[in-house]
């Protein structure tokens, strides 16, 4: 009998002692996102003039990804389609302008889905649009109560300081300095990687998930004036990339997303080579910041069981067809940096990546969710609209055969990019298209489309087209409660002025929380006013505007009692009780 109990004893042993092993062999994960940061690396050879020895050197001992492309050219469906593994013509959230929550209550993120799975999860600086989402995280800082990811930053009080306002089109934030302080005093990004190096120099009962948000490339392009030096003025190169005239046999619809005015006034105000000396110093800057963290990786006792993931939102154009900014489907907007490194050990991949590996294929950002969890031998998230694909056959071979393309998301529903091996498509509404031969002209200077006759071309253009995205769903109306509130200025405050409409049109929400009806006017770029009918009581008006629109507000008596002034984005307009 005492040895039955024996045998029962080592029987359940072999059980648990596997079950333990693999749950302390868990890898760690590093995920680091820099922000609007396009192919201006050294690794991926984007610009010749851009210096990034930090993500060079960690290059060389991880898998490049030289034909990575973001889920969408805009920060907010970005990180929402990398964060829970959905692409937006799945989960609705197409434009910055909307909010995670609002589309997606009940999205299971990527560090809660790790922290359901016995891991800590802690996260520092921007990962998600502009807010922490605290739900997600166990720990962050800035303190996720606040839902405010950016830790104090220096800024000069005087702005602009290098580009004069155009307009109310642009976005504030478009300007760029040298500024006289050291890292520490300009905090921002030196703030959030002090704070991720001290989680590497502490002991963790659990392995972890954790992100690090480098703000910069983003703008304002304000970093430490040391950042600056190595780009004299006089030398500064337009990227490889821009070519004069490059929108001519770009169809209507993309020659509206390209010409944003954006690059007209830069030029106009003789900007151009300053911001691009300005956004190279910030890459420069971001480096820097990014080598902090790694050293810190390789000198804690986390160095040889973390999986290290590098890479950035969306890419950015400084000229490249006539475009400054973001949200276009061209390579520039598209292609962005993807590095992976995965230790030896690992659940998914136990040999671990090669040093120094290399892939051309094409691979989306929204893979990435499932290519952790694969990696780390934790079960798949249970949305079926998230993205299936996962890229460790990838990390195993780069050369591995892959049959999947990588869709980037415009704008709208309809509007879309198709990033295969050797050739780029790009849908957009009102069925203009263009196709790119990647293999022989990577800058996208000929569109194949203009004019074509070309058989060949048309049937590639079909095959990419098959390819996009399927079961697309609508934009969302947003919430009114989630949109910006006008700021009212009551008749005491100035009368109304005219119109300075300039930009793109967006609805505004008119709320009277008056007790008896007002009637709305638009005031006119010639000072007239025109009526556009009355508000009842407690109700509300959608008006189409643009930004600059002056929009009067008056009683039913005739009298003014106040106005609005439109800003660059959809918002409420609520006309407060009590004004006459």
């Amino acid at each position: 009998m005492k040895n039955c109990w024996l045998f029962l004893a080592i029987l359940l042993l072999s059980w648990v002692q596997p079950l333990t092993a693999a749950t302390a062999s868990r890898p760690n994960v590093l995920f680091i996102a820099f922000d609007d940061l396009n192919d201006w690396t050294g690794c991926l050879g984007g610009h010749p003039q851009a210096k990034t020895p930090n993500l060079d050197r960690f290059a060389q001992s991880s898998v490049l990804f030289r034909n990575a492309h973001c889920a969408a050219p805009a920060c907010n469906p970005s990180r929402a389609a990398i964060f829970s593994g959905i692409p937006p013509y799945r989960s609705g959230i197409y434009q910055n302008q909307q909010k995670l929550r609002d589309v997606l209550p009940d999205a299971v993120l990527l560090p809660k889905h790790f922290s359901n799975n016995g891991y800590w999860s802690a996260g520092s600086g921007k990962m998600l649009h502009y807010i922490i989402d605290p739900r997600s995280w166990d720990e962050y800082f800035p303190e996720k109560e606040k839902d405010n990811p950016f830790p104090r930053t220096f800024y000069p009080k005087q702005r602009p300081v290098s580009l004069p306002v155009g307009g109310p089109w642009q976005y504030v934030e478009t300007d760029w300095a040298a500024l006289d302080v050291t890292d520490e005093e300009f905090g921002g990004d030196w703030l959030v990687t002090k704070w991720i190096r001290e989680q590497l120099q502490q002991k963790h009962d659990k392995p972890f998930f954790l992100a690090c948000g480098i703000y910069r490339p983003h703008e304002p392009w304000f970093v430490p004036k040391k950042y600056f030096e190595p780009f004299p003025l006089e030398s500064i190169q337009p990227g490889p990339g821009y070519l004069a005239d490059d929108l001519n046999d770009v169809p209507p619809e993309g020659q509206k997303l390209g010409r944003n005015r954006y690059f007209e006034h830069i030029q106009l105000q003789g900007q151009w080579k300053q911001g691009i000396q300005a956004y190279l110093a910030s890459i420069y800057f971001a480096d820097a910041m990014f080598g902090r963290v790694m050293e810190a990786l390789d000198k804690s006792p986390y160095r040889d069981n973390t999986i290290v993931v590098v890479w950035s939102d969306h890419g950015w154009q400084l000229g490249e067809k006539e475009h400054w900014q973001k949200f276009t489907g061209w390579r520039m907007g598209t292609r962005v940096p993807l590095i992976i490194r995965v230790p030896k050990n690992t659940p998914g991949l136990p040999a671990g990546t090669s040093a120094g590996g290399v892939c051309d294929r094409p691979v989306s950002l929204t893979s990435l969710y499932r290519t952790l969890t694969d990696l780390c031998g934790l079960p798949a998230t249970n949305n079926r609209e998230a993205s299936q694909q996962s890229l460790v056959p990838l990390l195993k071979d780069p050369a591995a055969s892959w049959s999947e393309p990588a869709i980037t998301q415009l704008h709208l529903p309809n509007a879309y990019s198709v990033s295969a091996e050797k050739w780029r498509f790009i849908h957009y509404s009102k069925d203009q298209e263009e196709l790119y031969d990647i293999a022989h002209d990577p800058y996208e200077w000929t569109n194949l489309l203009h004019g074509a006759t070309s058989t060949a071309h048309r049937k590639i253009a079909d095959e990419l087209r098959s390819r996009g995205p399927t079961r697309t769903v609508p934009i969302p109306e947003m919430p009114i409660s989630s949109l910006p509130e006008l700021d009212w200025h009551p008749i005491n405050a100035g009368k109304a002025s005219a119109s300075k409409p300039d930009g793109n049109q967006f609805e505004v929400v008119f709320i009277n929380r008056q007790n008896r009806p007002v009637e709305l006017f638009w005031m006119t770029p010639e000072g007239n006013v025109k009526s556009y009918g009355k508000i009842a009581t407690k109700k509300q008006k959608r008006m189409s505007t643009r930004p600059g629109a002056v929009w009067q507000i008056r009683s039913e008596k005739g009298n003014e009692l106040g106005h609005f002034v439109v800003g660059d984005r959809a918002a409420t307009a609520i006309i407060p009780g009590g004004v006459e």
